[in-house]
C-alpha cells in the first residue's frame, strides 16, 4: 500500500514528516503544510524551485524500455536482482527504495517475492506513468538522484540502482544498518554483437574500479555476481535496446526502426555485473 511507504518520505522543503490524504486523488502533506499532489497516473513530483538539469528519458525511450523488457529478454537479470534483495526484506515493514525506477521492471519482480513496501523515484516523467501503473501500491516520485533523497536517514533495508546514477552518500545515509545496495552495470561486451551498428554507447573503461572507489569510508563490499544473457534478437528488438539506452538520447526511434526491420534474428550477449554493498552494523 501506498501508505506502508510514506513513514520514511521527508518533506524535500522542510525536512519534515509527511501524511498521506486518505483519498484518492492523493496529497502528500507534512507537517507544516508543504503538499504535493499526485498526478493523474499515480506519481509524485517532489521537485521545487529550478527543477533539474538531468536529461530525463523521452516518451519514445520509456516506450522502448517497455517493449523490450516486456518481451521478457532480461528476466533472468530481473529474479537475480529479487534474489538479492529478497535476505533483507523479507520481514513486514522492511522498505525498498529504487533509485531509477524507469518503467518499474525490476522493482516489480522484487515486490513479487517479497512484502516490502517501496518508494521508486526517477527523473522522467514518462517512465513514472508507467511505473505507477505497474507497481500501483509504490510510492513513485519524480526526482533527482544528485540531490538528497527524500528519505529519513537510515530508513531502507535495500537500494537498488540498475543501469541508473549513483549517489554514494545519500545510498549510504538512507540504508539501515545490514541493508544492502546492489548495483547493476554493462559489463564490457554487453551486446557487442549488435552495439557498433545501432550506435549504442560503449562501457567506460575502468567503471567497476571507479564503482569501487566511489563506496570506500561508506559501505562494505559484499557479494558480486556476474550474469550472462544469450539473446535472440529480432529487428524490433535490435531498435528497441538500442534506443532504450544512453544513446537514445541522440537517435531516431522511427530511423533505428526502418534501418533494422529487415534484420534476421540475431544471436547476441547481455553481459552484467551485480554487485552487493552492505551498510555497517551499528558499532561496527
Amino acid at each position: 500500500m501506498l501508505s506502508d511507504a510514506v513513514p520514511s518520505l521527508r518533506c524535500p522543503v522542510c525536512q519534515g514528516t509527511f501524511a498521506l490524504s486518505p483519498e484518492a486523488p492523493f496529497s502528500l502533506i507534512c507537517a507544516a503544510g508543504h503538499g504535493f499532489d499526485a498526478a493523474k497516473q499515480g506519481y509524485f513530483n517532489l521537485l521545487t524551485g529550478k527543477g533539474t538539469v538531468f536529461e530525463a528519458d523521452t516518451a519514445e525511450m520509456v516506450a522502448a524500455r517497455n517493449d523490450f523488457l516486456a518481451a521478457g529478454h532480461y528476466a533472468p537479470l530481473a529474479e537475480a536482482i529479487a534474489e538479492l534483495a529478497a535476505p533483507v526484506l523479507s520481514a513486514p515493514g522492511s522498505l525498498v527504495l529504487d533509485s531509477g525506477t524507469g518503467t518499474g521492471h525490476y522493482l516489480r519482480t522484487v515486490l513479487d517475492r517479497t512484502p516490502a513496501a517501496a518508494i521508486g523515484i526517477d527523473i522522467s516523467k514518462f517512465a513514472l506513468r508507467r511505473a505507477a501503473r505497474l507497481n500501483p501500491g509504490a510510492i513513485n516520485l519524480v526526482w533527482d538522484i544528485w540531490r538528497p533523497l527524500p528519505l529519513a536517514d537510515r530508513s531502507a533495508d535495500a537500494v537498488i540502482v540498475v543501469f541508473a546514477p549513483r549517489n554514494p552518500p545519500e545510498f549510504a545515509r538512507v540504508l539501515r544498518p545490514g541493508g544492502r545496495l546492489i548495483i547493476v552495470t554493462p559489463r564490457t561486451g554487453h551486446l557487442a554483437e549488435i552495439a557498433e551498428r545501432t550506435g549504442m554507447l560503449g562501457i567506460e573503461p575502468g567503471k567497476d574500479e571507479r564503482l569501487a572507489e566511489s563506496m570506500q569510508g561508506l559501505l562494505v563490499p559484499g557479494e558480486s555476481r556476474q550474469l550472462d544473457l544469450d539473446l535472440v534478437l529480432n529487428g524490433r528488438d535490435i531498435a528497441d535496446v538500442a534506443f532504450m539506452g544512453p544513446a537514445g538520447h541522440h537517435l531516431e526511434r522511427s530511423s533505428l526502426i526502418a534501418s533494422t526491420a529487415a534484420e534476421p534474428s540475431v544471436h547476441a550477449t547481455a553481459k552484467f555485473s551485480l554487485t552487493v554493498l552492505t551498510s555497517p552494523e551499528s558499532g561496527s
